[in-house]
């Protein structure tokens, strides 16, 4: 879970939060109980991430918007992400002219 935590940038202890608060998280735990996160989990949290710390939504208006569109809300994160990358390319091209 540190390696997840690390990767947003957050605490570890909001991760667990989220696990709790947000039932489209589903880790499974290793015979340490620790949270083992699938490639699935790490979109979601992705997702939460982007709802609740980018766009400022509240935990309640974040669970209301992944039930009615979890499919369209991932679709825009990976649309946002791509953008991101593309962005640091042309940054990248401009800075070498």
């Amino acid at each position: 879970m540190g390696e997840v935590a690390t990767a947003f940038g957050v605490n570890q202890s909001l991760i667990r939060f989220w696990d709790k608060e947000f039932d489209i998280l589903r880790p499974r735990k290793n015979a340490k109980g620790n949270r083992m996160f699938t490639p699935e989990d790490i979109k979601n949290l992705q997702l939460i991430y982007h709802l609740v710390k980018e766009r400022g939504f509240t935990l309640e208006g974040a669970k209301i918007h992944l039930k009615e569109g979890q499919k369209k809300a991932l679709d825009k994160l990976a649309i946002i992400n791509k953008l991101e990358a593309v962005k640091e390319q042309l940054l990248s091209i401009k800075n070498n002219l």
